[in-house]
């Protein structure tokens, strides 16, 4: 279950699982994934991979789920169902030359189409030790939607992958207390 801090892990997630690929490219000197809003000038050396969250949606796969109760001992409550998020990120890389970018896209790609679903141990911050599981996936894009990404940001186009991490369990604050019932009257007469 995700506290409103869910998005932050999920892209701290992301980022230290690209950081650790990325150190078997180079022994001298090996690019490094960071979280970036590509407002400003990207820092380098070392080459970077940029992760940037450019869009938050609600995942429309997931509504409609029933509330969720908490289970005795504890006394009983309701609560609305977590809001299941997608959140969709730019990688770009930045530094050293094109062999050396592309390497770092190659190694993102591979990264996550090996271990597309990321889950154990692989989790940390407020999901970790949770059973929650989250899929990363390769989201085709046609050249003018990235354009239209890259536009938003008013910086000029980049080679870049996008990807889609879902789902992200965004639980709910309003807790409701369900008393029990303690006594029925039951009306046999005519309506």
């Amino acid at each position: 279950m995700g506290d409103f801090g869910v998005i932050a892990d999920v892209s701290n997630i992301i980022v230290e699982t690209l950081t650790e690929s990325l150190s078997t490219l180079s022994q001298v000197e090996p690019p490094v994934a960071e979280l970036n809003d590509l407002s400003g000038t990207v820092q380098t050396p070392p080459p970077k991979l940029t992760v940037f969250l450019y869009e938050i949606a609600e995942d429309p796969s997931a509504r409609n789920r029933p509330p969720v109760r908490s289970q005795p001992p504890a006394a009983p409550t309701t609560r609305k169902p977590p809001m299941a998020l997608l959140l969709r990120y730019l990688v770009t890389p930045w530094g050293g030359d094109p062999p050396t970018q592309h390497r770092m896209l190659g190694r993102a790609l591979q990264t996550f189409y090996d271990d597309a679903i990321l889950d154990g141990t692989r989790l940390s911050g407020g999901l970790s030790g949770s059973t929650e599981a989250l899929h990363v996936t390769l989201t085709p894009l046609t050249l003018d939607q990235k354009s239209w990404v890259w536009y938003a940001i008013q910086k000029p186009y980049r080679l870049s992958l996008n990807y889609e991490v879902r789902v992200v369990d965004l639980d709910s604050a309003a807790v409701t207390e369900v008393r029990p019932v303690r006594s029925r009257v039951v009306d046999g007469r005519p309506s």
